[in-house]
């Protein structure tokens, strides 16, 4: 894989969650282009220092989602036709998932300025 995984083995978030969040974001990021092939399940679970049923849990849970393809011959490799757009269902997620960041954020006493300066940094970071 052309990009460093790095996985934090004291996260609260599940590794499998860890290691779709980092495929997604060398896709968005273009470390990953559509066609690229990814490690077999194996070979990642083995360089990563987990179980294999981490590595096919993330891989099954992208393929769902249409990042991935999975083929016998071809293996696992960055869905070749592109991503799915963002859908009602994915814009409710992004809703639910932004929700206790930014009640932190309040509570914390950042203003909107300054949580949406982060949130922009962000995404031009992966851009």
């Amino acid at each position: 894989m052309n990009m460093i995984l790095t996985l934090d083995y004291e996260s609260d978030l599940p590794i499998y969650i860890q290691l779709r969040n980092k495929i997604i974001e060398g896709i968005a990021s273009g470390r990953l282009k559509p066609g690229d092939p990814l490690p077999s399940v194996r070979a990642l679970a083995r360089d990563l220092g987990v179980n294999m049923h981490t590595v096919n849990k993330a891989y099954q849970l992208l393929k769902q989602e249409g990042f991935l393809s999975i083929h016998r011959q071809k293996g696992v490799v960055i869905h070749p036709d592109g991503f799915p757009p963002a859908s009602e269902r994915f814009l409710e997620r992004l809703k639910e998932d932004l929700r206790p960041l930014v009640s932190e954020s309040v509570c914390r006493g950042l203003s909107e300025e300054e949580f949406l300066s982060v949130c922009a940094k962000i995404f031009r970071e992966i851009q």
